[in-house]
């Protein structure tokens, strides 16, 4: 499609960013090469020729010349960069030049440095940045996990954990009956075997022994903590596991159900309270499942991690996100690419994640199922962070009363909508009363552990059943 004008006009009115920059005229052509460099090393974009950096579009004379002298500083990329160019009327003789580029595979060099992008600025790329793309280059041939595991044997791993692996696969269609259950031959249908009969160390990972780990594989290693307050000053439990990534996850859930404070109701017609975890176990149960899918486990000293504070849990993934992902993209709907694709197939055959690519979106639904705000993601010091926030204890009766933010009219307008048609939507509701999406959630949460509200039937095709009308 044909850049126009107008579309000029657009990307200039958005500022310079991660992907766009401004250069008054090609006699900047070599900063603006740089540029391109970088874009290519990140998520692709352009630089416009003709536009101040304050984003006045003034427009340059374009002559046969002025394209030569920038094909010629193409010829500087390494490996060879072919950017489009496209010429854009802003004014009689003037013109603005249109250059982009998309995300290249490979890491990008310009006259033999490689450049990265970051916020609207362009800088050498850092040397953990350049061998971070390069490991992401040879990713589909050579990653840590489809190495070899020196010295390991199929005598070594745990023979039950194999076969409720290989039986849960057979019984959810993913994966044929080999007919025997040897160790060696459940690898090789798992696909983790390499080099012939050797184990990958990917093997090792999902189905070594409590007590083999160590010392090779000091990385598979599950840490827990309950800390008094919002900080890590004071300890109320501090535990260190090892072993295989299933075990692991199942230690992990234990301690939170353990550990998380609940939230309590009493249910009408029932002389008990029935209590509840403040948050939803399918969410952490999938936040978990993408710590140990996700990780680096090339990292000696790494770990997964949970950290639960008076005011919010914490689960610490040890490495950083690979293909260009941000935190921001990750809680959208975005293609998979997972850093570990042979423990994540054991993964999904298991049972434990259903659809690669959706494990934070079905994380955020779930909260969101719950009335609660989705957690948020972030890089921090070499491991993926996912933060959920503590919601404050509520405990309903039966006369409807409740604390918490949810105290107030908009419960008791939502109880009069659903009490007139039980089919109402969230987005309806909210378009109704005039309030945000999360603001409902929080209003069904509260009607719902008030006893006064439940839900019949499964979120799509449900409906809604008012209690206490």
């Amino acid at each position: 499609m044909t850049t126009t004008p107008e579309q000029i006009a657009a990307w200039v009115a958005q500022g310079e960013s991660a992907t766009l920059e401004l250069k008054k005229s090609t006699a900047e052509k070599d900063r603006a090469c740089r540029t391109l460099c970088a874009l290519a090393n990140g998520r692709g974009g352009r630089v416009l020729f003709g536009v101040t950096p304050a984003g006045k579009v003034v427009g340059q004379t374009i002559v046969d010349r002025t394209l030569e002298e920038l094909a010629q500083e193409f010829q500087h990329f390494e490996p060879p960069l072919f950017p489009t160019v496209e010429r854009v009327g802003v004014a009689p003789g003037l013109e603005v030049l249109a250059v982009s580029v998309a995300h290249s595979a490979r890491v990008v060099s310009f006259r033999g440095v490689a450049y990265e992008r970051v916020l609207n600025t362009t800088r050498t790329m850092t040397r953990e940045a350049y061998q971070r793309r390069l490991q992401e280059e040879l990713h589909a041939v050579q990653r840590w996990e489809n190495q070899p595991a020196e010295g390991w044997e199929a005598a070594r791993l745990d023979a039950r954990e194999l076969e409720l692996t290989l039986e849960e696969s057979i019984r959810r269609g993913r994966i044929e009956d080999p007919g025997t259950r040897q160790p060696l031959e459940i690898l090789r249908g798992l696909g983790l075997l390499v080099e012939g009969d050797r184990l990958s160390r990917a093997a090792v990972v999902l189905f070594c022994t409590q007590e083999t780990p160590l010392p090779d594989f000091p990385q598979l290693l599950l840490k827990v903590a309950r800390f008094k307050g919002a900080t890590r000053d004071e300890f109320l439990d501090n535990r260190q596991f090892h072993g295989n990534a299933f075990a692991l996850m199942r230690k992990a859930e234990r301690f939170l159900i353990e550990s998380l404070p609940v939230a309590g109701r009493i249910v009408p017609g029932r002389m008990e309270r029935v209590d509840t975890p403040l948050l939803p176990m399918e969410a952490l149960r999938e936040a978990l499942a993408n710590a140990f899918v996700h990780r680096d486990y090339a990292i000696g000293g790494g770990s997964v991690g949970v950290a639960l504070y008076d005011d919010r849990l914490e689960i610490v993934s040890i490495g950083d996100l690979h293909f260009g992902l941000t935190p921001e993209a990750l809680l959208r709907e975005h293609e998979s690419r997972p850093w570990n694709p042979m423990i994540a197939h054991a993964f999904y055959r298991r049972g434990i994640i259903e659809t690669w690519g959706r494990g934070t979106l079905k994380i955020a639904r779930a909260m969101g199922d719950a009335g609660l705000e989705p957690p948020s993601l972030e890089v921090r010091a070499g491991a993926v962070v996912v933060t959920f926030a503590l919601p404050r204890k509520t405990t309903g009766k039966t006369t409807g009363k409740t604390t918490g933010k949810t105290t107030g009219k908009t419960p008791e307008a939502v109880l009069r909508l659903l009490s007139g048609d039980p089919n109402l939507t969230v987005p309806e509701l909210a378009a109704r009363l005039g309030k945000s999406q999360p603001t409902i959630h929080r209003a069904l949460r509260s009607l719902r552990e008030s006893g006064r509200l439940m839900r019949v039937g499964p979120d799509k095709g449900g409906y809604w059943q008012v209690l206490d009308d």
